[in-house]
């Protein structure tokens, strides 16, 4: 009887730690409380641990080098030299000093020593930071120039693979693809397209691929996730060009082309006549294209079958998986193909058994990264003839549990929604009628100064809330220690000459979980971390059901706040959009609807801060871009629901109240009708690092609102100077109206300590004199 046990990979594995041991290995060593020998030994620790697991659940194809000290964008760049001059590399080994001053910025004297630092003064900027195609992980932007030259300048994915095999464990070593990899770098002192710099990044590609398999490598993986993007025929073309190159230049080696995060749609026949020995699919995102893959594929040609979502953490249905994929099998035999989730799962949170204190009924509709391997080891066997009743019955269980609890569904929200009429989604003048009658209310000075909303979460604050969550602190205790730290702050920003202020946000954990926590229809893990970028992690909110909001959130902060100073101090909130993109969503309901759902309980809290006084609100849309489908032709539905959601949520103030947004690492040029149409009086957007060169699309536009270009990159702990700032605001007088002009960091502050942020915005402050003056 021939074999019908398919393979199961993986395409990648959290490098976190379930502890998040790699966070404070690296922030350890940052501080130079311990040194570059601690942080690699963890860093082996993880792999090692990782490479097991997976192997102890049934793995067949482990990956290695899918784990990253920072960034697997910035691994890439470090591996074929792509290192600015800035950053003192002359070749050879990439020091950890010059791989974290690319991530982070540096800003040292010659008494430095420690982790990531020569012992030598510099003063570099850290390299650009966007989102990771459309989800919600950060990569360093590769910088290159027109007349980049390449060289192998890290063996890190030979090392991991022999590092590996030295355990007995074979793995199959991940690199990012050369396409991919140019598609995602940035022109830098030309306007050129950094694809036409592939005959240059080739022979880098082929060294590397010559090395992997000299040291036993019989399979690579190389991730394109380009392919689901809109390509020219001029990178059709380059695909075509790279893989003829490299699948020639090692032909025993083996290379899985791995395409994820949607369709290929018009790219499928470029991706399926590339002489590769695999391809990866991702069929969670587009499942209706399994039949014409079947079809074309070329019969040599191992398939690998993305079925498990990569993405999302909710439970498989195991039952239809299985009648799904047993006709593939039979067609093609078991030896073509490989079941895998549908990418990396470097973003799920890795195991759903650690959350013990989570409600056991919605635990059970839940699946990580553990799991997810879990459930494919499951398949495998099911298809492979085994008996497998207990996982099916016990995932089809949790599906018919999920799909009639009353805890999903509410009618009352439902029938809110369903009332929604389209002048609940307008303001009431249009923004030249609006604008007079704020700066009348408001009085402020040109170049109004503020900050983004929060400030440092210290060790004192995070130990107090600890403290609070544990019950060791009672609840009157607690609140009036986050009355000191708001007043401290209130004091603060008066003393340096802030024109508007903010509390600070000290009771909030997060900008998404703080509201989820206090929304109906939300779950909160303990340990469901997930990577936002370097050592910066959050705990996406699980949105299980309908969502309302049962009593204010913020009101009682923002009263004491304004009781304490005279002038004005913003009411802060997150989004709906940004909520959305930021939480795991459930998938029984289309995502527009639960946006809109989210819309309706922040309109909520907006028109109550506007009845407690506020003048400012701030509805912060930081994640409104990313949300945007990889696709332009399916721009537009998603912009539509987003957009009115964010105006439902806002359109309920009277004229004279004047709203804010802020959005994170966006480009904003091919959805400036979009961001014109979110009808703010102010939006605040990071420009630091791109040297205000993202606000040329707004006066192309004519953007007529007014605007907060960042002036001071927070994701960097250098302290920028006040002539630095200065010569920023000097650009981006360049491109507006004075009056238009706001005077900001890029983001909040939370993430950064007192002893950046204090001279930092005394700086900024000094910046807006200056203009002034």
């Amino acid at each position: 009887m021939p074999n019908t046990k398919p393979a199961v990979a993986s395409l990648g594995f959290p490098r976190i730690g379930a502890r998040r041991e790699l966070k404070f290995a690296l922030e350890s060593c940052w501080s130079g409380k311990s040194g570059a020998a601690e942080l690699l030994d963890t860093a082996e620790h993880l792999r090692r641990k990782n490479w097991r697991l997976q192997q102890e659940k049934g793995i067949d194809v482990i990956p290695s080098n899918d784990f990253s000290l920072y960034d697997h964008v910035l691994d890439t760049a470090v591996m074929v030299g792509a290192i600015p001059q800035e950053y003192g590399w002359t070749g050879g080994d990439v020091s950890l000093e010059t791989y974290f001053a690319m991530a982070r910025g540096a800003q040292t004297s010659a008494d430095d020593a420690g982790c990531g630092h020569a012992g030598h003064g510099r003063d570099v900027r850290a390299l650009e930071m966007t989102k990771w195609f459309d989800t919600n992980y950060h990569y360093l932007v590769p910088e290159l120039t027109e007349y980049q030259t390449f060289a192998l300048s890290s063996t890190k994915p030979v090392d991991h693979y022999l590092e590996a095999r030295a355990l007995g464990i074979e793995t199959r070593p991940v690199i990012l693809g050369p396409v991919t990899f140019l598609k995602l770098a940035k022109a830098r002192g030309s306007d050129f397209e950094p694809v036409t710099l592939l005959p240059r990044l080739l022979p880098v590609y082929t060294e590397l691929l010559i090395r992997l398999h000299e040291a036993g490598a019989e399979w690579v993986q190389i991730d394109e996730p380009a392919l689901v993007l809109d390509l020219t025929d001029d990178e059709r073309a380059a695909f075509e060009n790279a893989y003829d190159v490299l699948t020639k230049a090692v032909p025993a080696l083996k290379l899985m082309l791995a395409s994820y995060f949607g369709d290929l749609g018009d790219n499928a026949q470029t991706a399926l006549n590339l002489p590769v020995a695999g391809l990866h699919f991702d069929l969670k995102r587009a499942p209706d294209a399994l039949d014409g893959i079947l079809a074309k594929a070329a019969p040599e040609q191992v398939l690998s079958l993305g079925v498990i979502d990569g993405r999302n953490i909710w439970r498989a249905d195991l039952p239809a998986l299985l009648e799904r994929l047993r006709p593939v099998i039979e067609a093609r035999g078991a030896d073509k193909v490989q079941i895998a989730p549908s990418c990396s799962l470097l973003h799920v949170p890795i195991d759903v058994a650690l959350e013990t204190e989570l409600d056991p009924e919605l635990k059970s509709w839940l699946s990580f990264a553990v799991q997810k391997l879990e459930e494919l080891s499951a398949l495998a066997r099911g298809l492979g003839g085994e008996a497998i009743d207990e996982a099916l019955a016990a995932a089809g269980n949790a599906l018919a549990a999920r799909s009639r609890s009353p805890r999903v569904h509410n009618d009352a929200v439902a029938a809110r929604l369903a009332a929604v009429s389209e002048n609940d989604r307008k303001r009431k003048s249009r923004f030249s009628d609006r604008i007079a009658l704020q700066r009348m209310k408001l009085g402020l000075p040109l170049f109004p100064t503020t900050t983004i909303g929060s400030f440092p979460q210290t060790s004192e604050v995070r130990k107090s809330r600890a403290a609070f969550n544990r019950g060791d602190l009672d609840r009157a205790a607690y609140d009036g220690f986050l009355q000191t730290e708001t007043e401290k702050a209130i004091r603060f920003q008066e003393d340096i000459g802030l024109d508007v202020l903010v509390h600070g946000e000290f009771e909030r954990n997060d900008m998404v979980q703080y509201f989820g926590e206090k929304l109906s229809g939300f779950a909160f893990t303990k340990h469901g971390w997930v990577q936002s970028y370097g050592s910066r992690y959050v705990r996406p909110p699980v949105i299980f059901g309908d969502v309302s909001r049962p009593a204010p959130m913020t009101v009682d902060w923002w009263r004491f706040a304004q009781s304490k100073t005279e002038k004005p101090v913003k009411g802060m909130l997150t989004g709906p959009v940004t909520i959305l993109n930021w939480s795991f969503v459930r998938d029984d309901i289309p995502r527009s609807q639960t946006c809109a759902q989210i819309a309706l309980a922040i309109r909520d809290e907006v028109v109550d801060l506007e009845t407690a006084g506020a003048a400012i609100i701030q509805i912060d849309e930081a994640a409104l871009r990313e949300g945007l489908p990889l696709r332009k032709s399916e721009w537009k539905t998603y912009l539509d629901w987003a957009i009115d959601a964010f105006r439902l949520s806002s359109s309920g103030v009277a004229d004279e109240t004047q709203i804010h947004t802020h959005m994170c690492y966006s480009e904003f040029n091919d959805i400036i009708d979009a961001i014109a149409a979110m009808d703010t009086d102010v939006i605040s957007i990071e420009t630091s690092r791109s040297k205000m060169e993202l606000l040329d699309v707004f006066t192309a536009f004519d953007y007529p609102s007014e605007i907060g270009p960042g002036v001071y990159d927070i994701h960097s702990p250098r302290i920028p100077a006040t002539g630095e700032m200065t010569e920023l605001l000097s650009l981006a007088r360049k491109r507006l109206d004075d009056r238009q002009i706001w005077i900001n960091p890029d983001c909040g502050l939370k993430t950064r300590g007192w002893a950046e942020v204090k001279p930092a915005l005394v700086n900024m402050v000094e910046a807006a004199k200056a203009l002034r003056g």
